[in-house]
């Protein structure tokens, strides 16, 4: 389907105009007057159980988008990373196509009935995980709530979901009279094609410098515009990620940890993205996913030794966050982004026995904060470069960053911490501005999407001038589970896979993605 915004030259109407109420009165009227919920969006089939051992993950998503009748939105361009070419699928397995490279623009083609669609939506949200807590308060009531990821993250419902207390709605009923479909560029012209399309690759598809190995689908998502992902297998995958992840040239036993929370993280997530028909992105929204030919023999190694190896709680994959540096105390999930506490992780100071014994928890106060920043000795990680660092503001800075987050430009008066979580990391971040403007709050993971040159929420703040000020703090990330600079350390120290793990995340338990086959026994004869 479109959002509103690519819908701007196609035919809108309010689909409620024919029964003469607004949409957010239709939850009043009485039940048995009620008109037939409309679906949230124009639906997209879900992929297949990630557990069955391929993931479905974007390279490249939104396509198409900005299409109008007499404008095709960029094109995209598929070529072959050797002498065979590329073969391009219908939906029927039929090859429409083949050639060293396939060339794609994007037309606007009419519905024969124009679809009408209704939703409440919640959001912009800062993140995955705040989404889907946000979203589990809708099912927990009941309603079939669904994380979408248009532009930033949003949950949408049907138009009669009830309302969420502290949670402000926006009600969206639009019909959408024309859909983008892919054109097949060629010497004769264009060809429209309706997707999905398969796309064969036998020597490779170049792609953003590396090269994939595929099979390549190429399918339409729940906003109006089209998905280019990778059918990969999941130890392949973990391939393209561990490297770019932790580095190949990290310790054995940092890179086998690295190996199983990839792996953990990936089935645990794999429902990212189950509205637009795919498992996970290749980007930081994810995991960082890229040319599988660029793991080392080590990073190769981890993943074999490693082999279908996953972290559970409960019988679970847990979900296995990780991050750079936690500059020496490690967060909760609630610190990080709006979700129910994870069991197994904590916030603890995570070094020597002599680093833990220099500071109490819980660390909710500035003094105690900028009295752990100046301290480094006996923290596990402490040589990662962001392990401490600087970072300055000015009022016009700021104002800049709060534009672009769509908060307005008015030039920030005064900027203080509200509250702090019990790893000292900032909760709550207000600024406050000129002229009559209302202050600006941003909270747990919308703090760092705003001002985007801050590494982590672990920081002090204090003034450097008039209109100015300075940011000193300590880790790169949310600082929740795994620390790479941590793990890295403690590897050097000599500790194997599974204590690293256990460290990060205690009372997990490390199992095979499967159970064993169990051993035929041999009857005497």
């Amino acid at each position: 389907m479109f959002g509103v915004r690519s819908l701007a030259n196609l035919l809108v109407l309010p689909v409620f105009a024919t029964v003469g109420c607004r949409a957010q009165d239709l939850r009043s009227l009485p039940p048995d007057l009620k008109v037939p919920v409309l679906p949230t969006h124009r639906s997209v089939p879900a992929p297949p159980a990630a557990g069955q051992g391929t993931l479905w993950v974007s390279l490249a998503d939104h396509l198409g988008r900005g299409t109008r009748p007499q404008r095709s939105a960029p094109l995209l361009t598929l070529t072959s990373a050797g002498q065979a070419p590329l073969q391009l699928l219908d939906p029927s397995g039929t090859v429409v196509a083949d050639g060293p490279t396939l060339r794609f623009s994007w037309r606007l083609v009419p519905l024969e009935t124009p679809l009408a669609v209704a939703r409440r939506v919640a959001g912009p949200l800062a993140s995955f995980e705040s989404a889907e807590r946000l979203a589990d308060r809708w099912r927990d009531q009941g309603v079939e709530a669904k994380v979408a990821h248009p532009d930033e993250w949003e949950v949408w419902a049907p138009l009669d979901a009830p309302d969420l207390s502290g949670v402000a709605l926006r009600d969206v009923t639009i019909t959408i009279a024309a859909v983008v479909r892919p054109v097949l560029e060629g010497t004769d012209g264009g060809r429209t094609l309706q997707g999905p399309l398969q796309v064969q690759a036998p020597t490779g598809l170049r792609w953003q410098g590396g090269v994939m190995r595929g099979p390549f689908r190429l399918q339409a998502d729940a906003y109006g515009s089209w998905t280019l992902l990778e059918q990969v297998p999941l130890e392949r995958y973990l391939e393209g990620v561990v490297p770019h992840e932790i580095g190949a040239g990290s310790p054995a036993a940092a890179l086998q940890a690295q190996a199983v929370l990839a792996r953990t993280w990936a089935l645990a997530n794999s429902h990212r993205f189950a509205i637009d028909g795919y498992h996970l992105c290749s980007d930081t929204q994810c995991q960082v996913y890229s040319d599988p030919r660029q793991a080392s023999a080590s990073v190769r190694e981890a993943i074999r030794t490693t082999s279908g190896e996953v972290l559970r709680w409960e019988g679970e994959p847990i979900h296995a966050v990780y991050h750079a540096t936690n500059g020496g105390i490690s967060a909760s999930g609630e610190e990080a982004w709006a979700m129910d506490p994870l069991p197994y992780v904590r916030v603890q100071l995570d070094g020597s026995q002599a680093w833990r014994d220099s500071t109490m928890l819980p660390l909710q106060s500035s003094e105690g904060v900028k009295a752990l920043l100046q301290r480094r000795d006996g923290a596990y990680g402490s040589g990662h470069p962001r392990f401490r660092w600087t970072r300055t503001y000015s009022a016009g800075q700021l104002a800049q960053a709060l534009a672009a987050a769509g908060k307005g430009n008015a030039l920030p008066s005064a900027v203080s911490v509200k509250n702090r979580g019990p790893s000292g990391r900032v909760l709550t971040l207000l600024i406050e501005r000129d002229g009559g403007a209302s202050p600006v709050v941003l909270r747990l993971d919308a703090i760092r999407r705003t001002l985007r040159r801050l590494p982590s929420t672990l920081f002090v703040l204090q003034p450097d001038g008039p209109d100015v000020w300075q940011f000193q703090g300590g880790g790169f990330g949310h600082g929740v589970g795994l620390s790479q600079a941590g793990a890295i350390d403690l590897a050097g120290r000599g500790w194997n896979a599974q204590r690293i793990l256990q460290h990060y995340y205690p009372g997990t338990l490390l199992e095979p993605l499967r159970p064993k086959p169990a051993t035929p026994s041999v009857q005497a004869p």
